[in-house]
């Protein structure tokens, strides 16, 4: 059960620095935008570099364009919330594990009057009915977690090769899915962190929310030197024992709007 969520702040999507000093030790993050945008990012990071003195350059993309970067070798760790295209990852032997890191949850956005009548906790009911419906529904389409979760809830609801007549696929990220959403009164799947930094809401509400299948994920990975000798192995090391370990799990707990907890960390000791 969801019973208590948050209100992030906004980073613009991209790449996010943290920077002290040209000589200072440094790593490459590729990671989701979600983890950025929420501001997770900017709470955490200075506890690490305090911690252990390295720097951190973020680049924050959709899951699987973060994954094809890491693949290619461009990052030192992988951090993002796709657990299946993760653990494939590493049994490609692009990491040697993966280890869960912290979650929250996905929720259906729609306008307020909800002409599709999809509002409740179960979200593949709701996904038939905007199917039936042909209501206007905007996917991201470009390989994200959130995409990724998003066709795996079509596939449960048996649509997933007939999404209905309003589907369409922006190739975009979160924020400017939304954005497309507000001015056309459409549905759209999201994370709730994004969700709730989002401005131009326009007449956009949460409709559907709770259901466990909408549990998001996220894990953490050291990309292995055995594929990339580039890669950092120690220093990325040191950040996912951090992120894993007592202090920065305490980080990301510690990350709260008005109270309420962005992220729930949940590695495994």
């Amino acid at each position: 059960m969801w019973s208590k969520w948050f209100k992030p702040g906004w980073f613009a999507a991209g790449v996010w620095v943290l920077s002290f000093g040209a000589q200072a030790q440094s790593i490459v993050v590729a990671s989701t935008t979600s983890t950025e945008q929420s501001g997770l990012f900017g709470h955490v990071l200075p506890m690490f570099k305090q911690a252990s003195g390295i720097d951190v350059k973020v680049v924050a993309l959709g899951t699987g364009q973060a994954i094809d970067m890491a693949r290619r070798g461009d990052a030192d760790v992988l951090f993002v919330h796709d657990k299946v295209a993760e653990e494939k990852f590493v049994a490609e032997g692009f990491a040697a594990k993966r280890q869960d890191v912290m979650y929250n949850d996905f929720v259906l956005i729609g306008p307020k009057g909800d002409p599709a009548q999809t509002q409740g906790k179960d979200i593949v009911a709701a996904l038939k009915k905007l199917a039936q419906a042909n209501a206007p529904f905007v996917s991201r389409g470009d390989k994200s977690g959130t995409h990724a979760a998003e066709l795996r809830f079509w596939k449960m609801a048996g649509n997933e090769s007939n999404m209905g007549g309003g589907y369409k696929a922006c190739g975009c990220g979160m924020g400017p899915a939304l954005n497309i959403a507000a001015s056309s009164g459409a549905y759209v799947l999201a994370d709730r962190g994004t969700w709730l930094n989002f401005k131009n809401r326009a007449d956009l509400a949460v409709l559907v929310e709770g259901d466990q299948r909408l549990f998001n994920q996220y894990g953490v990975m050291l990309v292995s030197a055995a594929k990339h000798p580039q890669v950092k192995t120690a220093e990325g090391q040191k950040f996912v024992d951090w992120v894993t370990g007592p202090a920065g799990q305490s980080a990301i707990a510690s990350y709260k709007i008005g109270g309420e907890p962005l992220f729930f960390p949940n590695a495994k000791p």
